[in-house]
């Protein structure tokens, strides 16, 4: 799978930067918990892929005693600040270095992946979402929410600046902001919403709704039949 890190300098500024980038940051890990509980059993095991920082972690223990986790992210660094983060729900919660290929198989009673996806080139989105597919039980759950918008010009260009935009300081360098929008358009891999639904699909779930949307960003629920 991709070797995408996060190094030392990203894992200390992480934990302030989805507040400001993502609209109802909050809610998003009220509702995960939500959906995820629909189908999910009180002793559930949950696997949470790109668990570097811990805040799902932490949200979704907070909300659910009797879950475990099994906590999935390439980064050391991000790893440990997930540990500093969910430090109260330690007992609960096995931290693994690894891809998705590298996780444990389960079976899992839910699945989440919050703000990863993008981070995942095209060509192997499908085999991550496979992957996760095969590790869940029967009947389970999975949300994901990540950046997803529309890929033809002019729009895509525009949901760019508008997603630069909403996390920038007021009276920001014009030229600062460029350069993000180019970063963003040569490092992450963003795709349409109806790509996202039918890869999801193709993958195997079923019941792929749209249970979010914040600008930028968007979020399905799905489950394995």
């Amino acid at each position: 799978m991709t070797r995408i890190n996060f190094d030392k300098e990203s894992a200390a500024t992480y934990a302030a930067r989805p507040a400001r980038k993502v609209p109802g940051f909050d809610s998003l890990h009220r509702m995960v918990s939500m959906l995820l509980a629909e189908r999910a059993p009180k002793d559930a095991r949950i696997l949470v892929l790109g668990a570097g920082g811990g805040l799902e972690l932490t949200a979704l223990a907070d909300a659910h005693p009797g879950w475990s986790f099994d906590g999935i992210d390439p980064s050391p660094d991000m790893l440990q600040l997930a540990r500093h983060t969910s430090a109260a729900h330690a007992e609960r919660v096995q931290l693994i270095q690894a891809y998705i290929d590298g996780a444990p198989d389960g079976p899992y009673d839910g699945a989440t992946a919050l703000l990863t996806f993008h981070f995942i080139p095209r060509e192997q989105r499908l085999a991550t979402l496979q992957h996760i597919y095969r590790r869940l039980k029967p009947g389970a759950a999975f949300t994901l929410a990540h950046i997803s918008f529309a890929q033809t010009e002019p729009e895509r260009s525009q949901w760019i600046a508008r997603h630069v935009g909403y996390s920038a300081a007021p009276g920001a360098d014009p030229a600062q902001l460029q350069e993000a929008c180019d970063t963003i358009r040569a490092k992450l891999t963003i795709l349409a919403p109806e790509e996202e639904e039918a890869m999801l699909r193709q993958a195997g779930f079923t019941g792929v709704s749209l249970f979010y949307a914040g600008l930028s960003f968007r979020g399905w629920v799905a489950c394995k039949p």
